[in-house]
């Protein structure tokens, strides 16, 4: 079986660039680090994968290929290479794998294959806002909702700065004040240091502070590959927030991916809804994701749907029971 070592798999990706940050090889070591083993198997000089294995009692695993391939590409994977993963997830006692390909939802009728089926649950949020960031920044900006352009500039005008920053224990104490204001979960302290020091070392990240005065105000961690951007985490504290600090280290940050040739910029992660009842209701709903999309909205991008999970079942009966006790929490 063709598996690769850490070195051997990030060879085999400077020949494939443009994969999503989820398959670089930095991602399964932060995802070692906290209760998944990371898995790296190449096919041929065209296809490879990294598989995460997360331990459940018994013994038993259940195996994640977050983003692995395009709908199209998906569908034309050689059944020797589906066989090699099906050792793979055999051999690590997996209920069942799970694939989030790398596509839009509108490619979903393309991803076609008889042992796969439609997953009931995503596990990244299958919902987000791109923004296109290959024009000039004057035509970035006059897409966006004259309000959030407005907060733009007066963040300016109210003496807000952003800088890079790298004080991982503050960004954790204020992603601490965030996650209760706005109800959403928090990783630890040390999972946060982890993602920074594996993708700043590689210039592959940044973490960015709104300051006022030197008191800093927001942060965000950004992430960049090849052509694409994604705003991974971002917080605030209460402080100050009548200055906008948080439109204004968007923006920046926004500026940090196109000045490394990034194309577009994924917001991650909006309210699973079409945009029709979005607009319609994201003035009086605040849970869950709701809280950021009235935030998110105003930078002028397009609303995607991530094409839906696809699960790889290995033991039927043990997977109806995952998804009745475990996999439909929350």
């Amino acid at each position: 079986m063709p598996i690769a070592s850490l070195t051997d798999w990030n060879i085999f990706l400077q020949n494939h660039p443009d994969v999503h940050l989820l398959q670089r090889g930095e991602w399964g070591e932060l995802k070692r680090n906290f209760g998944w083993e990371p898995i790296r198997i190449i096919f041929d000089d065209k296809t490879g994968a990294q598989i995460l294995f997360r331990r459940l009692p018994l013994g038993l695993t259940i195996g994640y290929m977050p983003k692995p391939w395009t709908g199209n590409q998906l569908s034309v994977i050689s059944d020797q290479a589906w066989a090699q993963i099906d050792a793979l997830c055999k051999q690590h006692r997996a209920i069942f794998l799970k694939i989030e390909p790398d596509a839009w939802d509108d490619t979903q009728s393309r991803i076609k294959h008889q042992a796969l089926r439609i997953s009931p649950h995503n596990i990244q949020p299958p919902c987000t806002i791109v923004i296109d960031i290959k024009d000039s920044e004057e035509e970035i900006l006059a897409r966006m909702k004259p309000k959030c352009r407005y907060n733009i500039r007066l963040a300016e005008k109210k003496g807000i700065t952003v800088r890079a920053w790298d004080d991982i224990s503050a960004f954790y104490e204020m992603m601490t004040v965030t996650g209760g204001r706005d109800g959403f979960g928090v990783h630890s302290r040390e999972y946060y240091q982890r993602a920074y020091q594996l993708f700043h070392s590689t210039d592959a990240c940044e973490l960015l502070v709104a300051e006022y005065e030197g008191k800093p105000l927001a942060a965000l961690m950004v992430f960049a590959n090849e052509k694409r951007a994604w705003y991974v985490y971002g917080a605030s504290n209460d402080q100050e927030r009548n200055r906008m600090p948080a439109y204004l280290l968007q923006w920046q940050a926004i500026r940090w991916a196109k000045a490394r040739g990034c194309e577009e910029y994924d917001l991650w992660g909006v309210p699973d809804e079409d945009e029709e009842t979005l607009e319609a209701q994201f003035e009086s709903r605040h849970d869950g994701l709701w809280g950021v999309y009235r935030f998110k909205r105003g930078f002028g991008g397009q609303l995607k749907r991530a094409a839906q999970a696809l699960d790889r079942v290995y033991h039927p009966l043990l997977y109806w029971l995952y998804l009745k006790f475990i996999g439909n929490r929350g």
